[in-house]
């Protein structure tokens, strides 16, 4: 079934047009009622950027079919079996949605052909590899990983597998941010010294009082292999009884660094993606670090407040990450400098916003470096249609070709936030070796690219039974 609705996109997609089709198909051609001619897509993670940035951009898609949903928090899959059957109903489809409390029995399903990913960071990297060696093509919210052991394992098993992949780094289908990087990349600002990377900071605080676990949650299987820790309202995600606001609220987890390490890799892993595009280091990293950070010593809260970080590459540039910074990327060449951001634009009403905010999206030290076209022999960055990341995915899953992102592109820019993330922790200068992915005569900082994993959960434990 896979082969055969892949060869009916393909062909339809030969006659439409690669970058068109997939919006753009007529329904009497392929018919709602013709799932064999859809991709068929499981959601597993239905929260708050599942609900606001990954399901609608997937719904949207013509080629593709959401199928089924999945989330450890049983409020949360009816509420998504509900929306999603409604949005197909307003287009006058009809689709009974199936609903999982654990991916594993959904990826067992011979119809599924796609996975999206939208869970908290502790749980990126071994859905992803379950999915891989189910079959499955990829489409996994950022950073890839907790650890850079777990990304370095996403990246080889899913090249391994030749498997469709792109991750939720939407500004590689932004045109502002391409732009930016084009100009960068071909010399219009000159020798490239310097990239400015600004991100904001999350709160301190957190209630550390042990609350009972909801009945409508599988909390163990929501811990998976980071260590037992008492339940928490603010530990885990929003249970308010407003369905709005219930999806709405930035979750606590994004605040503990036993789920996610923070701003670093939060934002780092996105605009720090866009430095490596600017800079062509995309499928390398550091070659030194060295950083400082304020960490909060009381509450649930634990990961990064303030910090400065500075990283040396092979290529003489500088990468800068600051959170005094405007949100976003300066590039500065020997004969101008480019910023790029998302200006005001946030993927949910929770974003934290820059302490600076700036009106223009893209900028140069002169306007005109932004309005040469480029020539034929300079170098011309993937163009997802329509500037759309998702649609760029379903894209890659048709043609077979590479999408925005590959997922050693997505490693390599989660990577180099880790490294910073060690030397925030450490607070001291490293050596840092990219192609070895180790730390230089530095047991201690080498320690921190790995976390031991709590049975019977992990992706390097779940890699080293079934790999």
């Amino acid at each position: 079934m896979q082969a055969s609705r892949r060869d009916f996109l393909k062909a339809s997609l030969a006659g439409a047009g690669a970058l068109a089709f997939p919006n753009l198909i007529p329904a009497r051609v392929l018919g709602d009622d013709a799932p064999s001619k859809k991709i068929n897509i499981l959601q597993i993670g239905c929260g708050r950027i599942g609900r606001s940035m990954d399901m609608p951009g997937i719904l949207k898609q013509n080629a593709a079919r959401m199928i089924a949903v999945c989330d450890l928090d049983s409020i949360r899959v009816k509420d998504a079996k509900q929306y999603v059957e409604e949005t197909y109903a307003k287009k006058n489809i009809t689709l009974d949605v199936a609903t999982y409390g654990d991916y594993r029995e959904a990826l067992q399903r011979k119809d599924i052909d796609a996975v999206a990913i939208s869970l908290p960071d502790h749980w990126h990297a071994q859905p992803v590899i379950e999915a891989v060696l189910a079959g499955k093509d990829i489409y996994v919210q950022k950073p890839l990983a907790m650890t850079l052991v777990e990304g370095r394992a996403v990246s080889d098993i899913v090249r391994k597998h030749k498997r469709a992949f792109q991750i939720g780094s939407q500004q590689r289908s932004a045109a502002n941010f391409r732009t930016a990087c084009e100009m960068a990349r071909n010399g219009r600002i000159g020798k490239l010294h310097t990239v400015k990377v600004g991100l904001p900071t999350d709160p301190s605080g957190g209630s550390t009082a042990v609350m009972p676990v909801p009945s409508n949650l599988n909390y163990d299987m929501w811990l998976g292999p980071t260590p037992l820790a008492p339940y928490n309202e603010d530990r885990v995600h929003s249970q308010n009884a407003n369905s709005k606001k219930r999806y709405a609220d930035r979750p606590g987890w994004l605040r503990i660094d036993s789920y996610c390490l923070g701003m670093i890799t939060g934002w780092g892993a996105h605009h720090v993606d866009i430095a490596h595009w600017g800079m062509g280091t995309e499928l390398t990293g550091p070659i030194s670090v060295e950083g400082k950070a304020e960490f909060p010593k009381e509450g649930l809260w634990n990961v990064h407040g303030p910090y400065h970080i500075e990283m040396q590459y092979a290529n003489g540039a500088t990468v800068i990450i600051d959170n005094t910074f405007p949100t976003g990327v300066r590039f500065e060449g020997s004969d101008g400098w480019i910023f790029v951001t998302r200006g005001p634009e946030k993927v949910t009403a929770s974003d934290p916003a820059s302490k600076k905010a700036l009106s223009k999206s893209l900028d140069a030290s002169n306007p005109d470096i932004l309005k040469t076209p480029l020539g034929k022999n300079e170098i011309h960055f993937h163009m997802s249609p329509k500037n759309d990341h998702h649609l760029d995915w379903v894209t890659s899953m048709i043609t077979r070709k590479p999408g925005a992102t590959s997922p050693e592109q997505a490693h390599r820019s989660n990577s180099a936030c880790i490294v910073g993330w060690i030397a925030m922790k450490l607070g001291r200068k490293l050596q840092w070796d990219p192609k070895a992915e180790q730390f230089v005569g530095d047991d201690a900082a080498n320690a921190l690219l790995s976390r031991a994993e709590r049975a019977p959960y992990g992706a390097m434990s779940f890699l080293k039974k079934n790999a």
